[in-house]
This record gives C-alpha cells, structure tokens and sequence, in this order.
C-alpha cells in the first residue's frame, strides 16, 4: 500500500505540481486513497440502503437529527468567524491572494480549512438520515453530486491550496450552513415548524453564495497574483455546474409550485389563505417531497 500511495502521490505532483507540506501530517491528507474510498463507501450505501430499508419502518432519528444540525451549525459558525477574522487580520487581498504571503494568517486558515475538508465528511450523515427515515424522494443526483465531490475537491484543495484565495468560498458557504443547518435542526421539533418561514430563501442564499464566489474567483483571473491560475478555471467551471443544477431546483420546487397555488386560488381551490394549514405551512406541505438542498 505504501508503494502504491507513493507512486500515486508522485503522478499527482507530476501532473499538478508540487503539493504544500504545511498540512502533512493532517488526518486523511497525507493520501488520497482513504477520501476516495469514504466516498465509494458512501455511494454504496446510497446504493444499498434504500433497498435495505424498501420493507423496514422509517426510523424518526428526531433527537438525533437536532444534535446533529446543532452541532454543524455551531462548527459551520466556528469556521466562519475563524476564517473572516484570519483574513482580516492578515490583511488578505480580495481580488487575489497567494498561498505564501501572510505566514501567520495562513496557518490559522489551513487548520480551519481542514475542519471544512472534515465536515464535508459529516455531512454524509445528511444522505444517511435520509435513508433512515425514507427520504429518498430527497436523494437526487444533485444531492448525491454535491455530497461526494466536495470531499474529494476539498482533499485536493487541502493538499495544492490550503489558504490564499481558497478562502472565501469556505468562508460564504460556512455561513450559509449555519443559516440552514440552524433551519433544518429547528424544523425537526415539530412545535417550531409553523415559525420556520424561511426555507425557500436558503436556496436564494445557496445560488448568491455560487455567484459571489464565481465573481471573486473571476477577480483573480482578471487581477492575477501568484495563485495557481488552474485552480481558479476549475473553481469557476464547478460553480457553473451549481448554479445549473441549484437554479433547476428551485425553479423545479418554489417558482412552479407558486404557479400551481395561482391555478388552484382560480379554481376556487380550499387552499388557507394565511399559508398555513393543520399547523404547517401551505408551502412546507406540497414541497415535502422535494429534495432538501443541501
């Protein structure tokens, strides 16, 4: 095994250039054989659990699921204030930054980044509660696809670009986590969901995240410094396929469902005027079997 990650690791640096040696040591880092199989566990899993549980009792997980959105908000909230104060200390450039130019900066943000690498492994969980309780109108393949290759763009990342201008990505997106893991543990004590107002406005929160960090990532291609110009072209191509694919969702599940709230209101429809019915509202109802975007 250690041949083979050694050959591996000498194709990866042929081909990508050398790796940064401030994170050897990391847990998972080192090789990029164990991230890949966690993802391939977690594909088979996806695969095999819904067939295991097609004639077994959905499992509540109630509890479970607030500990668990708990405590994802408060790491994504930890690794948001660590990364914004990192770089405002350090004097980071918004429109471009190195990987090697505020030594102390750096550090603290490539310990934050890897607790990011890491959550994009908790966050498995996500897809696994899903098949515990059911859910699996929810399992799509932008769920799927988000899921498994942010680990894996993430290890790369961790091992070529552990800081500078990989920043602010993590950054946007932490706090958008905090928003909707916050959202998504308050939604499983069903005395609070009749409060929850604001689910469709995390996805309008998801698309400006991807538009923000394509158009911050695009200030570094027009006003370039000493990050590699590769990882920006790919950072833009993977927001494009977000955008595509979060942008069909929601125009899927809120925009197409507002049109079909307007037909049944013409119809004389009993839809409740207030938006609320039996405790949940109207809205929450009839997207219960769209996917939860996460």
């Amino acid at each position: 095994m250690e041949i083979f990650n050694y050959k591996l690791n000498t194709y990866l640096e042929s081909w990508m250039g050398p790796r940064d040696q401030r994170v050897r040591g990391f847990l998972l880092l080192d090789n990029y054989p164990p991230t890949f199989a966690l993802t391939v566990m977690y594909l088979l899993i996806v695969w095999m659990g819904p067939k295991y549980m097609k004639h077994r009792q959905p499992y509540s997980c109630r509890g479970l699921l607030v500990l668990y959105n708990l405590g994802l908000t408060l790491l994504s909230f930890y690794m948001f204030y660590e990364l914004v104060t990192a770089v405002w200390h350090g004097g980071y450039n918004f429109y471009c930054q190195d990987t090697h130019s505020a030594q102390e900066a750096d550090n603290k943000i490539i310990n934050v980044l890897w607790w990011y690498y890491f959550s994009k492994l908790i966050e498995f969980m996500d897809t696994f509660f899903f098949i515990l309780r059911k859910n699996n109108h929810q399992i799509t393949f932008l769920h799927i696809y988000h899921h498994a290759s942010m680990l894996n763009i993430w290890w790369f990342v961790m091992n070529w670009v552990p800081c500078g201008h990989s920043y602010f990505g993590a950054s946007l997106n932490s706090f958008v986590h905090v928003v909707m893991y916050s959202y998504y543990g308050l939604s499983a004590v069903p005395a609070m969901r009749p409060y929850l107002w604001w689910k469709k406005y995390i996805t309008q929160f998801q698309l400006i995240q991807f538009f923000l960090t394509m158009w911050q990532t695009t200030c570094a291609v027009i006003w370039p410094c000493n990050f590699p110009m590769g990882w920006l072209y790919f950072q833009i191509s993977y927001m494009v396929t977000l955008i595509i694919l979060f942008s069909n969702f929601y125009i899927q599940t809120y925009k197409k469902h507002s049109v079909s709230l307007q037909k049944e209101h013409q119809n004389g429809s009993p839809v409740s005027t207030n938006g609320h019915a039996n405790g949940t509202p109207s809205l929450e109802r009839s997207t219960h079997k769209k996917l939860r975007v996460d």
